[in-house]
């Protein structure tokens, strides 16, 4: 089966770009342009200088010892939380970055739940010298202080939103609304694996970078290049993309998702949009929502803002429609476990994010020989406050 984007930018019968009149110019040009510059050769090197000297890559990767022996299998980590800015987004940015300089485009915009995104958006922007608007639910301001601290630093104006329930949807809305008001020198740094294409194929590609280096680093450590299970959380997925994508035609890897449930899949107060949703469209692309049966956007929960989002990336609508992948879910008390877990065990305070992934380690019976790799997406900074309530309450 083939997973790659098609001309017309569907996975399967998900995808394609579903967008206003005013923003189809803007779209077409970045269709018509980004995979020319992505291969070239001027491209690929300021690309990897920039992962390399910048951002810090290649990530590490991390075999687990204690969490290792706590689960009876082989646990490994790809440290994205070690990466400049705290999280796999900057990847993505840093080349999102030198397409916008390479089309002339001067102004940034950009949307944010988490605020990771934000951040790393801002960061490239400061680094370029380019001015940047981050579109953030009010909610999400609230919970993520310290990343609109970070954001704010960096240069860069971030207006709250308070339509819906204020939060990435929503955030996203107003990213998209500012583009049609200013198509003539606006880029859209879309942060995950969703809008209209080419977004999730060009964010994918620019993600992949998490896959490639796991091969050769698999191989260094183990012998071999290809693990058991590649283990991920999604929202909208970047991380997991990036994550599955040079493993996407090999059927002998395993590929999990973990979607946040929130306070439960039958509690009304959930993300997990496989669980739940059904085709539609959104944000310019059909995937797979969480809608009512007229067609309306259900709001979504999750205790972690990037995982906030009532959609997923039509990649994932296909890899969960063609049974290559699969997907899980956790819950808040799951994944907060999880992540005091890591902390304990191996001094490693990950993202509430990230902890939606670990917490498929005590849903899953593990062979002592497995090879396990979780992307640990992002570290936990960003998220003391919900911890430090946490530690308060038990």
């Amino acid at each position: 089966m083939n997973f790659d984007v098609n001309n017309n930018g569907f996975y399967g019968e998900f995808g394609g770009a579903f967008v206003p009149e005013m923003l189809y110019p803007n779209v077409k040009e970045l269709q018509d342009n980004y995979l020319a510059i992505m291969h070239e050769k001027d491209f690929q090197q300021e690309y990897r200088k920039m992962l390399k000297d910048y951002v810090g890559r290649p990530s590490p990767l991390y075999l687990a010892v204690r969490l290792s022996e706590f689960y009876n299998t082989q646990v490994f980590l790809k440290r994205e939380d070690l990466n400049h800015t705290g999280a796999h987004k900057i990847n993505n940015t840093v080349g999102q970055i030198l397409i916008a300089r390479r089309l002339g485009k001067t102004r940034i915009i950009a949307e944010t739940g988490a605020g990771q995104h934000g951040v790393a958006t801002a960061t490239v922007c400061a680094l370029m010298g380019l001015k940047c608007i981050v579109y953030m639910g009010k909610l999400d301001v609230e919970r993520q202080a310290p990343n609109v601290l970070r954001m704010k630093m960096l240069g860069a104006d971030v207006i709250p939103v308070f339509s819906g329930n204020m939060t990435l949807k929503d955030a996203t809305n107003e990213a998209i609304r500012d583009w049609i008001n200013n198509p003539e020198d606006t880029h859209y740094i879309i942060g995950s694996v969703v809008g209209p294409h080419p977004y999730p194929d060009l964010v994918t590609r620019l993600q992949a970078i998490i896959s490639e280096e796991m091969k050769w680093q698999l191989k260094e450590q183990t012998g071999n290049e290809n693990p058991n299970y590649i283990i991920a959380c999604v929202g909208g997925g970047s991380n997991a993309a990036g994550s599955f994508y040079h493993y996407l035609d090999n059927t002998n890897v395993r590929l999990i998702a973990v979607e946040a449930a929130g306070k439960g899949i039958d509690s009304g107060e959930s993300a997990a949009t496989m669980a739940l949703g059904r085709p539609g469209i959104l944000h310019g692309s059909k995937t797979m929502l969480m809608q009512t049966t007229d067609g309306q956007i259900i709001e979504p929960y999750s205790i972690s803002a990037g995982l906030d989002y009532p959609g997923i990336g039509p990649i994932h609508s296909h890899l969960y429609k063609s049974g290559r992948a699969i997907f899980e879910n956790a819950t808040d008390e799951e994944s907060l476990k999880a992540a005091f877990r890591l902390t304990k065990l191996e001094g490693i305070i990950p993202a509430l994010e990230s902890a939606h992934a670990l917490a498929l380690l005590d849903k899953y019976r593990f062979k002592p020989d497995d090879v396990v790799v979780i992307n640990l997406s992002g570290r936990g900074d960003k998220d003391m406050a919900t911890y430090i309530k946490y530690m308060e309450e038990i």
